[in-house]
């Protein structure tokens, strides 16, 4: 499985255990002079859940995916979608 695809898949799997609206969730993947970069889109109101108290959560989700990331040898971001 290619590294990109499997980061992916990860964030999705944590997020939807993570929040009450799954169907309105997703994660998109951006590829842009070789650094990965993974947007979380949620419903408004499980933000608070994926970002955490002090933002824990969302520091715990992007140190594994970084650390999955650089046994594959690429580079990877994750930030949530920011709603207008």
């Amino acid at each position: 499985m290619e590294a990109a695809l499997a980061v992916q898949e990860y964030l999705e799997y944590v997020i939807v255990q993570l929040i009450e609206h799954p169907e309105e969730a997703g994660v998109s993947h951006q590829e842009k002079d070789g650094r990965h970069l993974y947007l979380i889109r949620l419903h408004p109101d499980d933000a608070g859940r994926v970002i955490g108290k002090n933002g824990k959560t969302i520091k715990a989700i992007r140190s594994l995916a970084i650390a999955s990331a650089q046994k594959n040898d690429i580079r990877v971001d994750v930030e949530l979608e920011e709603e207008d």
